[in-house]
């Protein structure tokens, strides 16, 4: 396909993609059977917030967590009603209270670090790796105070950190490492699944990711008491300790953070078919690679050798100087050709209203100032975009499509940067 001579559609061209694209759908017709099999049965949740067997939940939320347990070959598997509940209650249960601090990474969904406050704990951000965009374990090394209670490493867009050296960086220091492996179910580093390697590890079953339930998440360990104390923030576990015995766990308050039991079947069917809708994914991702190469101004993520990149989107960086035009506005001339595309990810996490309140209100002993995450900051104001393409169906065919829009628009930089630089 060539049309890198014709005009973007920007400046009044024709868009290579004219129609508007199909979203991602996981479900078929055997989450819809294990739907109705439940809904027939009546019992749609199954908990009491008492000690006994159903304080673990119903049959569904049982047998979902044995067979995640399973798969990914961990002790312990507990399911909560959302990844944001598993942060919380993974940061509850490594002991984080008030004057702790837990470093995490500032590019992120913000839950990551409201789980720290949520937790009356410090969040310390500091700075990512530019390659990957994963919290840099020299920047958390330096960061180790007295105070440092937990690490939380985000396995961002799919792809791994440092985890491995993240965890043995822990162990030395007497932390918990805390993985959010939210975007990334199915990957891999050094030939281990991701969301195993920390201490503890959350995945998330939201609708936008790989496989889901609509919400929820679960909370992977290999760790028994703290498998314990997931299980006690779950589910008003303040009332189980007495008759079980656990007053050491007398410190924790419990939420309702359960799964139905709805969610718990429909997320049976989906966990067997991870990989069938992760294959997709990594077809995609192969062809955009090859396809994308030849433009010397863009880059794409690097996978080491014994990791598994699973692309919850699939990112790209630009040099904007040798794009010949910023980023911004080569992400506004894409969308234009009707690209599925979007610019920056999330502003960094310390910047955001509520944790420059914290800081003024001297409810935080850490300052976090524009500058103090560099590379982050870069990324976000100048260097990162992303596309979804890789969750549309049929995507692979659309790849020729998406790289010809990229040659057009890197065709006519001059063009459409002049007298617009954004």
């Amino acid at each position: 396909m060539v049309i890198t001579r014709e005009k973007p559609a920007l400046l009044g061209g024709s868009k290579v993609f004219p129609e508007p694209l199909p979203r991602y759908i996981s479900t078929s017709f055997q989450e819809t059977e294990a739907a109705i099999q439940v809904l027939k049965s009546g019992i749609l949740s199954d908990y009491i917030g008492a000690a006994g067997l159903y304080f673990m939940g119903g049959k569904q939320v049982r047998t979902l967590e044995e067979q995640w347990a399973n798969y990914f070959n961990v002790r312990h598997a507990l399911s909560v009603n959302s990844a944001t509940s598993g942060l919380h209650a993974a940061v509850i249960a490594a002991g984080v209270s008030f004057g702790d601090e837990v470093i995490v990474p500032p590019q992120t969904m913000s839950a990551t670090a409201t789980a720290v406050v949520m937790a009356n704990g410090t969040p310390v951000f500091v700075d990512h790796e530019e390659a990957s965009c994963c919290i840099d374990p020299e920047a958390v090394e330096g960061a180790i105070s007295t105070r440092t209670k937990a690490i939380i490493a985000v396995n961002l867009f799919g792809g791994p950190a440092q985890l491995v050296r993240l965890r043995k960086l822990a162990d030395r220091h007497g932390l918990i490492l805390i993985e959010d492996n939210a975007q990334a179910p199915g990957g891999q580093h050094q030939g281990r699944w991701l969301g195993t390697i920390a201490h503890l590890g959350v995945f998330s079953l939201n609708c936008h990711k790989t496989i889901q339930c609509g919400e929820g998440g679960i909370v992977v360990t290999n760790d028994d008491y703290l498998a314990r104390r997931v299980a006690l923030v779950r589910n008003h576990g303040e009332n189980a300790i007495e008759a079980e015995n656990w007053y050491e766990d007398a410190d924790i308050v419990g939420y309702n953070y359960r799964l139905t039991e709805l969610q718990g079947a429909i997320a049976q069917v989906q966990l067997q078919r991870l990989e069938e809708l992760t294959q997709p994914r990594l077809k995609i991702a192969e062809a955009l690679d090859q396809g994308l190469s030849k433009f010397k101004a863009l880059r794409t993520a690097k996978v080491g050798s014994g990791d598994r990149h699973v692309y919850y989107t699939y990112p790209i960086w630009i040099d904007p100087q040798q794009a010949g035009l910023s980023r911004d506005r080569f992400v506004e001339a894409l969308q234009a050709e009707g690209c599925p595309l979007t610019g920056r990810y999330v502003r960094p996490l310390y910047r955001l209203p509520l944790f420059q309140k914290l800081q003024q209100e001297g409810k935080t002993i850490v300052s976090h100032p524009t500058g103090v995450c560099p590379i982050a900051e870069k990324t976000y104001n100048e260097t990162l975009l992303s596309t979804t393409l890789i969750q549309i169906p049929g995507g692979i065919d659309l790849v020729d499509r998406f790289v010809a829009s990229v040659a057009k628009v890197l065709a006519h930089a001059e063009e459409l940067s002049r007298g617009k630089d954004k």
